[in-house]
């Protein structure tokens, strides 16, 4: 039962999936669904790290006289920091398209939208 508990940032990463996941396929409103990847991404991010880090470790730079030191592997990190980048720019181009989509349509909900369609 220890090592369930131990590995809670492993719970709090599967609890915003979930969320996330769910906010995106129940929701109808285009920027609640976007709110939903956005969390979505976040715990991807949050996972990423926590593979990332060790326990003791420091940051992996060598200094002469130092030896058996733990070293974490920043390549996690440089890829969060990409990632955040596009998460930015995806949910820019995702804001910007339900705008559009308001113009077009005066509404932002996904069946309303639908319906108009059909119509058309």
């Amino acid at each position: 039962m220890k090592e369930v508990l131990g590995l809670y940032n492993y719970w709090i990463v599967i609890g915003l999936m979930m969320i996330g996941f769910y906010t995106m396929i129940s929701r109808g409103n285009l920027v609640k669904k976007l709110v939903g990847l956005s969390i979505f991404q976040t715990s991807v991010m949050i996972l990423y790290i926590s593979m990332g880090k060790i326990l003791g470790g420091t940051a992996p730079i060598i200094i002469e006289g130092r030896e058996n030191v733990v070293y974490t592997n920043p390549i996690p990190s440089v890829l969060i920091l990409t990632a955040i980048v596009v998460g930015v720019a995806t949910l820019a181009v995702g804001l910007a398209l339900v705008v559009r989509i308001k113009e077009a349509y005066g509404t932002i909900e996904e069946d309303e939208i639908h319906e108009q369609d059909d119509v058309m």
